[in-house]
């Protein structure tokens, strides 16, 4: 790759059951280049309950932590205690190093990470614990930004998304989703909002395409899931206000 790009998300220890499925995902994406340190995967694992209450009955907060450390080992052959001494194929960070015990959102991680990875890398991406990305991903991201970089250093992309609530999002569904109807709580059809598409099935679709479908649109339209971002739009002072406590 010609950049370096880093995809981050925020993991609440209540979504512990979510989050095995996308880390699958980044893997498989990863794999597709030939130097996986090109791309930074960063993971915050907050087990912070000021949102949620663990239920003690059912299992610990220790036995959670243990899940997610399996979890690292098992997709990326991660571990914290030895990476020191073994290494590890993948650049995973761990942002999460001071107290968990602190009310931390969605917000507050995607403006430090913004910040934190602006300086390092070419290319931003929002990642989610119930989204999957495309196993092109860091191919298409690193050829974008190589296309734009002279005449457009400060953009925002996101790819193709399932069917929305109204014609706005239009531009940004994905094609082979945007003629079907939209079922308000719709779990069933494959191009609603609430079906629970797996990896096998994203795949399916994106190995259809045989040339990329690149749509310039001038009416900032995007979801948070997958949001891709320009580092020199970040330093260039765009990021997520904080609240004001005054």
């Amino acid at each position: 790759m010609n950049n370096k790009i880093a995809i981050g998300c925020l993991i609440q220890w209540y979504e512990i059951e979510l989050v095995e499925e996308y880390l699958q995902s980044v893997k498989n994406a990863v794999d597709m280049i030939d130097n996986k340190k090109d791309v930074i995967i960063d993971l915050y694992f907050n087990i912070d309950e000021t949102l949620e209450k663990i239920d003690e009955d059912k299992i610990s907060m220790s036995s959670i932590c243990d899940k997610f450390n399996k979890i690292l080992y098992n997709i990326f052959e991660y571990d914290e205690e030895t990476i020191s001494l073994v290494g590890c194929s993948y650049d995973i960070r761990l942002s999460n190093k001071g107290p968990g015990n602190k009310l931390y959102t969605i917000a507050d991680y995607r403006r430090d990470f913004n910040n934190n990875f602006c300086d390092e890398t070419e290319v931003l991406m929002w990642g989610e614990t119930d989204s999957l990305i495309p196993r092109q991903t860091f191919q298409i991201l690193d050829n974008l930004h190589s296309s734009v970089k002279e005449k457009t250093p400060k953009y925002v992309s996101f790819f193709g998304t399932c069917k929305m609530w109204d014609d706005s999002w239009l531009p940004i569904e994905h094609t082979e989703f945007t003629d079907k109807p939209f079922v308000d709580g719709d779990t069933e059809n494959w191009w609603s909002l609430r079906y629970n598409m797996n990896i096998d099935e994203m795949n399916a679709f994106n190995d259809k395409v045989e040339d990329l479908d690149v749509k310039v649109i001038h009416q900032y339209k995007f979801n948070g899931c997958g949001l891709v971002m320009s580092s020199e739009l970040i330093k260039s002072g765009v990021n997520i206000p904080r609240k004001d406590h005054t």
